[in-house]
């Protein structure tokens, strides 16, 4: 009951107008209060201690009224067998926690575990060539065997294939809907849905039951497909589209953008070729070229020792908070997000601290945003 509370709040505070994600994640972040219901105990002087949170929102919060409406969603979620998970959730995925907006809940149908598995997007054209075609089969099977979550739109096109050809090689894949958990579109790909949850994989969305595939939805959806991937792999794309929006967030996430490469002036390629040339994404050839950006660490590594590690940096006067983390550093080599967790500070925070530890050549930035100790 308690943590259904939590999810009823959470639900309310996304129907307050002029409070928005990045809000509501202060609010949680800020307020000191464990569950989301608390905050709707608290006094207009408590609201306004916080800092980004004015007058208006304060109001809006406490003279919410539309707890039926809530309560309606969360009695549909329940009777189509789905489940909701909240950003503080421990199966919320680790990645997508980090980036700017983060949903603060999700609709789920499959299994939650794999959410917060190391996962790489698949994207591209609706259409694709045979060329295509056959690069999203052969990558999403190799990538899958290798142990990597395959996540994508389940759109037409790139994603369709991605899908079902990681579900062939009996891998794990998330699909994020731009709709309601109830409402696959397109229609015709409810059957892979179906598969992805029977195979333990799982369907997602930030958008209540029954919520409509609108055009304005798939940006956001193109925001978590990216945001809970270590890095998004462009198959085919003309140079507009929802692949380049995927593509834009990714870099805007710190996320790696890989490319496959077309030939020149070939229309549905012509995405690819410009990230490329403009240096936002890394052309591949085979899976090794990833495997080596986002850096996947062995047992081994990920067990690095404190005596491994260099104590450069303890021989240095360093602040308070380059000290800590350096000693966080210690246990091993971290992606920036997982920094970001460690030290409780937002990326725009720590990469000052991080490039000033980096011109005293005690830390050193690696293939796919990870830091490390020199």
């Amino acid at each position: 009951m308690k943590r259904r509370n939590h999810y009823r709040a959470l639900l309310a505070l996304q129907r307050i107008s002029d409070l928005g994600l990045r809000r509501i994640k202060l609010l949680l972040d800020k307020s000191g209060v464990d569950n989301a219901s608390d905050l709707f105990r608290l006094k207009m002087r408590d609201f306004l201690r916080i800092d980004g949170i004015g007058e208006t929102v304060a109001k809006n919060i406490t003279a919410f009224k539309g707890w039926d409406e809530a309560d309606a969603i969360l009695d549909k979620t329940e009777k189509l067998g789905a489940g909701l998970v909240a950003i503080d959730d421990e199966d919320y995925p680790g990645y997508l926690r980090h980036i700017y907006d983060p949903p603060v809940l999700l609709w789920i149908k499959g299994d939650r575990n794999v959410l917060d598995k190391d996962g790489v997007a698949i994207i591209g054209t609706r259409r694709p060539s045979v060329y295509g075609m056959e690069q999203a089969e052969q990558w999403a099977i190799k990538l899958s065997e290798a142990g990597l979550c395959i996540n994508s739109g389940l759109a037409y096109g790139v994603d369709t294939i991605a899908h079902k050809s990681t579900l062939k090689a009996g891998g794990k894949t998330v699909a994020v809907l731009g709709s309601g958990i109830d409402v696959i579109y397109p229609a015709k790909n409810k059957p892979i849905a179906d598969r992805i949850i029977e195979n333990s994989g799982a369907v997602i969305t930030e958008y209540p039951p029954g919520t409509a595939p609108d055009a304005v939805n798939f940006p956001g959806r193109n925001r978590i497909v990216s945001g809970m991937s270590r890095g998004v792999l462009v198959i085919e794309s003309g140079i507009k589209g929802g692949s380049m929006i995927t593509a834009r967030y990714a870099l805007d996430q710190n996320r790696e953008v890989f490319v496959i490469p077309h030939p020149l002036n070939y229309a549905r390629g012509k995405g690819c070729n410009y990230l490329i040339k403009t240096g936002q994404g890394k052309l591949v050839q085979n899976p090794t070229d990833i495997y080596e950006e986002i850096s996947i660490h062995s047992e081994v590594n990920a067990k690095q020792t404190v005596s491994a590690a260099s104590k450069k940096w303890e021989s240095l006067e360093l602040g308070q908070q380059g000290k800590d983390i350096c000693l966080i550093l210690t246990r091993g080599d971290l992606h920036i997000d997982q920094l970001c967790e460690e030290t409780g500070k937002p990326t725009y925070q720590l990469l000052p601290l991080l490039l000033e530890l980096e011109m005293l050549g005690v830390v050193r930035q690696k293939a796919g945003k990870y830091f490390g100790l020199c």
